[in-house]
């Protein structure tokens, strides 16, 4: 296995963000598993070393993965493509909530109503409701 980290300086947010990411997910099902193994087994060595070991295994696997080839260039374009959007302002993204809660507010009102009229048109004129 070859500890150089691939193509060093390059996407290093993306990759860290990621890896730890991972690493986070694989911390817990490691936690889960001590506790799993704490109602089956009384033995200490056990319970506490097979998890470290499955965290340490998943640790490598990340650094890994997170160094090779194709993964890593993968994450670099990501955040290169990432750097190259322009963000809305404060401004744009409160007008746009403020519309799209009105859109939902008269939708929701609308079909409402809507429902409303046909059933009293059901109810009412024709007697099926």
């Amino acid at each position: 296995m070859n500890l150089k980290i691939y193509k060093r300086g390059q996407g290093k947010n993306t990759r860290l963000g990621t890896g730890l990411a991972c690493f986070a997910i694989a911390a817990y099902g490691c936690v889960v598993l001590h506790r799993n193994l704490q109602a089956v087994t009384e033995n200490v060595w056990i319970e506490t070393l097979v998890p470290a070991g499955v965290c340490v295994v998943f640790a490598a696997l990340i650094w890994w993965l997170s160094n090779h080839p194709t993964v890593a260039d993968f994450l670099i374009a990501a955040e290169s493509e990432i750097k190259k959007v322009s963000w809305s302002t404060r401004k744009e993204i409160v007008n746009s909530t403020i519309v799209v809660i009105v859109v939902v507010a008269v939708m929701s009102a609308g079909i409402g109503l809507w429902d409303i009229l046909l059933g009293f048109f059901f109810s009412s004129i024709i007697g099926l409701y």
